[in-house]
């Protein structure tokens, strides 16, 4: 009496094992099989005689089961996760895998520090993370109370001057143009000369806020040095 049992197949191979078994009741050609299949008709035969000498368990992968060339030993990854708890828990991935490397000797990879630090619980993917929500400040309810101060850089007459830059100074209650003006380059120098004429016409301002430190300077703009 033949053995029965239960194995476990992928789609892929229970559709093999379909063909494969038609190929040996002679209702498909090897030639047709490898074609539905996407293999060579060699494969085909090779399938064939497994079928023959195994069974449907011939057309399992033999992979199934087997411990990956690449996994780490159980010993690895509990002494890297030890480290990392224990003194980089609050680094991201790439450079806990740095320190590992450097201090300790441990040389893996940043995907998989990466997913040892996930399933410890001690990285969240970009993706799962909380979206930070950013509240919109208010403006101000008096005009003169906060003047904003940017500065453009560009060619404002053409070729008929030297590039230059533009001033605005704008009342955050109102978006009222306050005051331009243009200059050499915006500095601090350049942001002090109208406040005294600003303030005169506003004397309730309190504050104000300059974006020079936002402002992108292109290195062909800058002076060399000799």
């Amino acid at each position: 009496m033949a053995k029965t049992g239960t194995i476990t197949m992928s789609m892929q191979e229970a559709e093999r094992l379909k063909v494969i078994a038609a190929v040996v009741d002679g209702n498909l050609k090897p030639l047709q099989a490898a074609e539905r299949l996407e293999l060579t008709t060699r494969q085909v035969r090779r399938l064939v005689l497994r079928y023959g000498a195994e069974g449907a368990v011939g057309l399992v992968s033999r992979k199934r089961g087997r411990r990956s060339n690449h996994q780490l030993s159980n010993g690895v990854a509990d002494a890297a996760l030890t480290l990392i708890r224990q003194r980089y828990a609050d680094f991201g991935p790439t450079l806990a895998c740095e320190k590992l490397r450097e201090c300790h000797g441990l040389y893996l990879g940043v995907e998989t520090v990466r997913q040892l630090m996930m399933e410890a619980g001690l990285w969240i993917p970009r993706r799962l993370r909380d979206r930070s929500v950013y509240q919109p400040r208010n403006r101000r309810h008096c005009v003169g109370e906060l003047i904003q101060i940017d500065g453009s850089d560009h060619r404002w007459f053409e070729d008929r001057a030297a590039a230059c830059t533009l001033l605005v100074f704008i009342d955050d209650a109102t978006s009222r143009l306050m005051h331009l003006h243009f200059t050499h380059t915006e500095s601090t120098s350049a942001t002090l000369k109208p406040r005294g004429g600003i303030s005169n016409c506003t004397a309730s301002r309190r504050r104000s806020t300059a974006t020079s430190t936002a402002c992108f300077v292109s290195p062909a703009s800058r002076p060399r040095l000799a």
